[in-house]
């Protein structure tokens, strides 16, 4: 499996992401360089990196998802390529504040710990419906590691369209959410225009 092994925070500066949105508590130091400024497409092109890079997703997959996006009947394929990375099975079980990263929470689901309405999913990309009851296993919920991933989540805001219970590791998926209540910092329309081309 192909994995991005540059470190988190030294992409995060080369993206201009703030760590927070990686769920890292460190603040960057920015360095600011005077030099040319940037083509249209290198603009496009650092966009669609930070969206792969936050969600974790690499090009075939994020490539996949736009194409799912284009062909939705409602909102634009900016708004849905957005909601559908939003509604992987890594970043809702992220959300709700049961992994303190995304690739803590990859691998919580790669490991067989989250059951989806009672059974068992351990794919990442899973795509969760409005509905579904998203819950850590009964096996695992006395780990450590659960109680030092809720300490550390413990201030963390859930959105409106996801509900967590802390007390019993379990959530619902209230809604689809809207482009608004995603507080990922990428311009998606620079993504679409990319991928127009």
């Amino acid at each position: 499996m192909a994995r991005d092994m540059t470190p988190v925070l030294k992409r995060c500066r080369a993206l201009g992401i703030e760590p927070a949105y990686m769920g890292l508590d460190k603040k960057s130091k920015r360095n600011v360089r005077a030099g040319r400024k940037p083509s249209e497409y290198a603009l496009q092109l650092k966009e669609k990196q930070k969206a792969k890079f936050i969600y974790g997703v690499l090009e075939k997959p994020f490539r996949n998802n736009f194409a799912k996006a284009q062909k939705l009947k409602y909102g634009t394929t900016g708004e849905n390529l957005m909601i559908l990375l939003e509604l992987r099975l890594d970043n809702v079980v992220f959300r709700m504040g049961y992994g303190r990263t995304r690739k803590e929470a990859r691998q919580i689901v790669g490991h067989k710990h989250v059951l989806v309405n009672g059974k068992c999913v351990n794919i990442p990309s899973y795509t969760v419906k409005p509905g579904d009851k998203i819950e850590i296993k009964e096996k695992v919920k006395g780990y450590q590691r659960y109680k030092d991933v809720l300490e550390t989540t413990e201030g963390r805001l859930i959105p409106d369209w996801l509900e967590a219970d802390h007390e019993t590791l379990t959530g619902t998926v209230k809604d689809i959410p809207t482009r608004e209540q995603i507080d990922v910092p990428v311009n998606e329309v620079l993504i679409v225009e990319l991928y127009s081309k």
